[in-house]
């Protein structure tokens, strides 16, 4: 378990996330992802799946930030399929705190993710953790804007 510090007094922990998040996620999702939110059985599954690292920020009782890291066993790589962290406790370093966690926990040797070509301060975030431009999706969200594939290596 990691500790942060959101302001004085109010520590943010990063805990494994279970199904019980299901409705916490849903609202992070929404206010994070408003033009490509996961749909529920998406979400749900992203909670439950074997091989998914899942973990969550958590100020008190509430949920503000999510992660999910996708193995596969026998490939050399796994996937940051979801990062976010909700508006209003971004910049905090939480986001920051749970990539960290994810690339603690994975058991492969190198880490990706997709990013929103006009997500500048994602972009900036993963290049200061390590992560490299290692790709281009053309028109991959919905609304066909690109994603931008980053890759680090990790050595865990």
């Amino acid at each position: 378990m990691s500790e942060l510090t959101d302001s004085p007094g109010s520590p943010a922990l990063i805990v494994p996330a279970t199904w019980r998040d299901l409705n916490s996620l849903r609202h992070i999702e929404k206010l994070c992802f408003p033009k490509d939110a996961w749909p529920l059985w998406d979400l749900i599954g992203v909670l439950t799946l074997p091989n998914v690292v899942r973990f969550k920020a958590a100020i008190g009782e509430e949920m503000v930030g999510f992660i999910a890291g996708d193995q596969h066993p026998g490939e050399e790589v796994a996937w940051i399929s979801t990062v976010a962290v909700l508006p209003e406790y971004q910049r905090r370093g939480i986001g920051e705190q749970l990539i960290h966690a994810c690339e603690k926990a994975i058991s492969v040797s190198r880490l990706r993710l997709s990013v929103r070509l006009s997500n500048e301060g994602a972009i900036r975030l993963y290049l200061r953790l390590g992560y490299q431009k290692v790709g281009l999706w053309p028109k991959y969200y919905a609304d066909r804007e690109d994603a931008l594939v980053m890759e680090k290596l990790i050595s865990n």
